[in-house]
């Protein structure tokens, strides 16, 4: 049996900047905000809510991501979600996207993934806290751009 994907939805958060924690010679501890955005697509439209963050330890040139934050469906469900992957990219990429230039999730030179885990109780978006699923990312416009993928 081969696995299948099925976009799902793509959530845009808009981040904050970055906060430098530091943590020690081989590694660096950050935390970026996340202060909203949206939730858009086939299965699922809504807003990212204000609050949250992603926690980021980089080592080696690759970062190690954990985000936690809020969405809220546009029948009004709050729907928890919890977001760990990677993020790596050759340094005329990471220069580009200094740069403010939209890179393609695609863009050879470019690891950013994602593995989204969702909690809800509320009947309609249960599916999304009984699946597993897979995030291709982005930098556009002062967001982060996660394409969620059901995992089949």
């Amino acid at each position: 049996m081969e696995p299948t994907l099925e976009y799902v939805f793509e959530i845009r958060a808009r981040i904050d900047p970055d906060f430098h924690i530091g943590r020690g010679p081989d590694e660096t501890l950050s935390f970026t905000p996340i202060s909203g955005g949206s939730v858009s697509g086939p299965r699922l439209n809504g807003e990212v809510l204000p609050g949250g963050g992603d926690w980021a330890v980089e080592r080696s040139g690759t970062a190690q991501l954990e985000a936690r934050y809020l969405l809220r469906a546009e029948d009004g469900a709050v729907i928890d979600i919890l977001n760990r992957g990677y993020f790596r990219a050759t340094p005329e990429v990471i220069a580009r996207m200094e740069t403010g230039e939209d890179v393609p999730e695609d863009e050879p030179g470019l690891y950013f993934r994602t593995a989204p885990v969702f909690q809800t109780d509320a009947p309609p978006h249960r599916w999304l806290a009984e699946n597993q699923f897979v995030g291709l990312a982005r930098d556009e416009d002062g967001h982060v751009c996660i394409r969620v993928f059901l995992l089949t």
